[in-house]
């Protein structure tokens, strides 16, 4: 099944629950910083996520967003960023 690149963002108001969210977020991240991670995901593996972070977060306190990323755009850096790896990628 093919990978897609989303962008995770999310704003958690509770720190037991940010670092829960974290983790869970952290398992498919390949870059990202704070709390706006890319992840390369099936769809089956976004669901999965999706799934996992609402039964984490607090509807009315927290927020999570996922945006599937064009492959078709290219990336623009600013200093000395580049672009991140993905062959070879695995995910334990």
């Amino acid at each position: 099944m093919a990978r897609t690149l989303f962008l995770v963002c999310y704003d958690i108001s509770d720190h037991g629950r940010l670092a829960r969210v974290h983790k869970c977020v952290q398992a498919y991240a390949i870059g990202g910083q704070k709390s706006f991670y890319e992840c390369l995901m099936t769809r089956e593996e976004r669901r999965g996520l999706e799934v996992r972070l609402l039964n984490i977060m607090e509807p009315t306190e927290d927020r999570i967003h996922f945006f599937q990323l064009d492959p078709r755009i290219r990336p623009w850096f600013y200093g000395q960023a580049k672009r991140q790896a993905t062959q070879p990628f695995l995910i334990v």
